[in-house]
C-alpha cells in the first residue's frame, strides 16, 4: 500500500536563511571572503582582521569606510536588502563585489553575529546583534568612523555541516590564500590578520598600503615570491573593450602545481574555466609535461558583456562572447612568450617594480587600465627582461640537413682572441659589448651539450632540443606563410551526432574549413568529413572532429587542429635534429647558437625542456672560493 503524498508547506524564515547559507558560506574563509568585499564596497583603505580557531570560532573584519546608517544598520541583515544595485540595468552593469543582498543574512542564519558602525555624520556608533536568526534593536555604542562584523561560533546550529570542516590549521590557511588573493586586488587598501583569543593574540599577516611601485613589488613578491617578480613577463594588450594587463611567469619558472595561478576580471578574482584554458593553451610547445604556470592576471572587459550573476559566491561568470574572451586571452599570452628568445636573459637583472596602483575611485594615471587594476605597464612596471641587441638575420642559417657555417669564422677568431690575448681593459670591455647573447662556442661535451663562452660567465646548450626548437619554429612559420594543404577524401565520412552536436559543427563550419577540415551536414543527426588537413590524413578523422566539439561545448573555441598539427611538426622535428655524439664543428656550433637568438620560444624544445643555461663569473668564483 502506497504511503500519502507528503504536505507541501512553506518553509520557515530561519530555514530558508540556513538554505541560502549553504550557497554562499562553506567555510570561514567564504564568510571572510563576503565581508571583506562589502568592506572594499564601502570605501575601506584599512581593514584589520581577527581569527579565533582556523575562524570557526570568531571572524572579526574592522574597516575604516563610510559605514551604514542607523536607521539601514538592520535593514543590511535583511534577505535581499542592498545598496548596490535598484533595477535590472544595474545588474547588467554591476561594478562592485557584492550586489545579491545575500551575504549577511546568510551569515547570521548560522552564526552568532554583531555588526557595529558609524557614519562620517554621525557622533556615535550603533551595535545590532543576531542570534540564531533573531535581530535586536540598534543601539549606541563608541567606534571609529567605519564598520566591524564580528562572526562567532559559524554553524553552532547547524551541527551537520560544522562537521565537515577540516583541522583548525587547514582552515587557516584557506583564510590566509583567501586573504592573500584579495590583497593582490587591491593595492591601495592595507590588510592586517591577526590570529588567536584576545588574551593571546598576535599578528600573522600585515599589507601594508601599497602607494608607490616599489610597495607594489613588496606585496606581490610577499604573495607570489621573489623568484616570480625576478623571472615575470609583462603583458598589457587591448583589444576593443577588452584589456589584459599582468604578469606571467617564465616557462622554465613553472611550478609542480598550480597554487600561484591568480585571475582577477574587472577586480573581482574567480577560477573561470574558460579563462585557465585560454592560458594553458598560451604555453603549449613550451611547458614541460606536468608543469604549471605561475601568473597574475587582470582582465577588464565591459560589465554589460559578463553576467557575474551566475554563482551564488560569484567565482563563475559567462561571457557574452565566450569564444572571443578566451581568443583574446590566448593570443596574448602566446604572443608575449613568442618574443622570449634563448640568451634573452643571461645577465642577471635588478628586479624592477610593479606600477602604482590607482585608488579607488581616482582618475586612471596615465598608461593606467582604470581604477579596477591595480597595475599598469606605463613606467615603473615589471618587464619583460631586456633583450641584447642582435638582429634575426644576422647569424648563419640551419639548413634542413645540415649547418651552415657562412660569416661564423670571423667570430670564432674574436672569441678566441678575446680569450687567449692579454687585452687591455678598453679591449675587453670592448669585446664583451660585442659578444652575442649565448656567446661563442668553445667545445662539445660528451657530444651532446655545447660550451659557450659569454661576456660573463658560462653557457651550456643541449644542441638535440636547441636544433629541435629551431627547426620547429621554422617548419611553423613555413606552414603559416602558406594555407594548410588538405586531403579530399576519396569516400566521404559519415558520423553521426546529436542534434545539438550537429548544429554547433554545422555553426563552426567556416572555422573547421579555414584549419583544412571541411564538413557538410545532411540530415538532423547526420555529419559527412569532406576533406581533412594532409598532415592527420593518417589520424581519425571522426574522433578529430568529436574532440573539436568537445572543446567548442566547454569553452566556446578550440585549437585541437592547431594542436594536433604542431604534434605532427614537433615529431618530424625531433627526428630530424641533431643527434647525440655527432661531432660538430665550432663554426657549425656558433650557427646553432645564432640561429637560437633569432629563435622565438627557443629557451625551451618542443617538449618543454630548457634548450639552455647560463652559470655566471661570480657562480664560478664561489665554487673555487675566489676574492675570500
Amino acid at each position: 500500500m502506497s504511503s500519502p503524498p507528503a504536505q507541501i508547506r512553506v518553509l520557515p524564515e530561519q530555514l530558508i536563511h540556513q538554505i541560502a547559507a549553504g550557497e554562499v558560506v562553506e567555510r570561514p574563509a567564504s564568510v571572510l571572503k563576503e565581508l571583506l568585499e562589502n568592506s572594499l564596497d564601502a570605501g575601506a583603505t584599512a581593514i584589520a582582521i581577527d581569527v579565533e580557531a582556523g575562524g570557526v570560532k570568531r571572524c572579526r573584519v574592522a574597516d575604516d569606510g563610510h559605514g551604514i546608517r542607523r536607521d539601514e544598520l538592520t535593514l543590511a541583515l535583511a534577505r535581499h536588502a542592498t545598496s548596490k544595485i535598484a533595477s535590472i540595468d544595474d545588474l547588467e552593469r554591476v561594478a562592485t563585489m557584492g550586489f545579491r543582498g545575500e551575504a549577511l543574512p546568510s551569515i547570521a542564519s548560522v552564526s552568532r553575529m554583531k555588526v557595529i558602525s558609524r557614519t562620517a555624520d554621525s557622533d556615535v556608533g550603533y551595535v545590532v546583534t543576531a542570534d540564531n536568526g533573531a535581530f535586536s534593536d540598534p543601539s549606541p555604542n563608541p567606534h571609529p568612523v567605519g564598520t566591524t562584523v564580528d562572526v562567532a561560533d559559524l554553524f553552532f546550529n547547524v551541527p551537520a555541516r560544522r562537521k565537515f570542516l577540516r583541522a583548525e590549521k587547514t582552515e587557516m590557511q584557506h583564510v590566509l590564500r583567501m586573504i592573500e588573493r584579495i590583497a593582490l586586488s587591491r593595492f591601495d587598501v592595507g590588510f592586517k590578520v591577526f590570529s588567536g583569543a584576545p588574551g593571546a593574540r598576535r599578528s600573522v599577516v600585515d599589507f601594508p598600503r601599497a602607494l608607490d611601485a616599489v610597495a607594489c613589488t613588496e606585496r606581490v613578491a610577499q604573495v607570489m615570491g621573489a623568484e616570480f617578480v625576478e623571472t615575470a613577463l609583462h603583458i598589457e594588450r587591448e583589444l576593443g573593450n577588452m584589456k589584459l594587463s599582468g604578469w606571467i611567469c617564465l616557462p622554465t619558472a613553472a611550478r609542480a602545481m598550480s597554487d600561484l595561478q591568480y585571475f582577477y576580471l574587472n577586480g573581482r578574482m574567480l577560477r573561470d574555466r574558460t579563462l585557465m584554458n585560454a592560458v594553458r593553451m598560451g604555453y603549449r610547445d613550451v611547458l614541460f609535461g606536468g608543469r604549471h604556470p605561475a601568473y597574475l592576471l587582470y582582465l577588464e572587459i565591459d560589465p554589460s558583456a559578463v553576467d557575474v550573476n551566475a554563482h551564488p559566491a560569484k567565482l563563475e561568470v559567462r561571457f557574452r562572447d565566450g569564444r572571443l574572451v578566451h581568443d583574446f586571452v590566448f593570443r596574448t599570452i602566446e604572443r608575449v612568450l613568442s618574443e622570449t628568445r634563448a640568451g634573452a636573459t643571461v645577465n642577471d637583472q635588478a628586479p624592477t617594480h610593479f606600477d602604482l596602483p590607482p585608488a579607488q575611485g581616482s582618475q586612471p594615471q596615465q598608461g593606467a587600465l582604470g581604477s579596477f587594476w591595480p597595475m599598469s605597464g606605463a613606467t615603473g612596471g615589471l618587464q619583460q627582461p631586456a633583450h641584447f641587441g642582435y638582429g634575426r638575420g644576422g647569424g648563419a642559417s640551419l639548413g634542413a640537413s645540415g649547418f651552415g657555417g657562412s660569416r661564423m669564422e670571423a667570430g670564432v677568431r674574436d672569441a678566441a682572441l678575446w680569450t687567449s690575448n692579454p687585452a687591455s681593459a678598453a679591449t675587453t670591455q670592448a669585446a664583451r659589448a660585442s659578444t652575442p647573447p649565448l656567446g661563442f662556442a668553445l667545445a662539445q661535451l660528451h657530444g651532446v651539450y655545447i660550451l659557450s663562452q659569454a661576456a660573463d660567465g658560462l653557457i651550456l646548450v643541449d644542441m638535440h632540443a636547441a636544433h629541435e626548437r629551431t627547426t620547429y619554429e621554422r617548419m611553423k612559420a613555413q606552414l603559416q606563410a602558406g594555407t594548410l594543404p588538405t586531403q579530399p577524401l576519396l569516400v566521404p565520412i559519415a558520423v553521426t551526432l546529436s542534434v545539438a552536436d550537429a548544429e554547433l559543427a554545422e555553426e563552426h563550419g567556416d572555422t573547421f574549413a579555414q584549419v583544412g577540415l571541411r564538413i557538410e551536414r545532411l540530415g538532423p543527426t547526420s555529419i559527412r568529413i569532406l576533406e581533412v588537413p594532409v598532415l592527420l590524413q593518417k589520424f581519425d578523422a571522426t574522433q578529430l572532429l568529436q574532440q573539436l566539439l568537445a572543446e567548442l561545448r566547454e569553452h566556446g573555441a578550440s585549437r585541437h587542429i592547431d594542436e594536433t598539427v604542431n604534434e605532427v611538426l614537433g615529431t618530424i622535428a625531433c627526428h630530424g635534429a641533431v643527434r647525440a655524439n655527432r661531432t660538430l664543428s665550432v663554426a657549425e656550433m656558433n650557427a646553432l647558437l645564432r640561429e637560437m637568438e633569432a629563435t622565438v620560444r627557443s629557451d625551451q624544445c618542443n617538449h618543454g625542456r630548457p634548450t639552455w643555461t647560463y652559470v655566471g663569473m661570480s657562480d664560478l668564483d664561489r665554487l673555487f672560493m675566489r676574492g675570500r
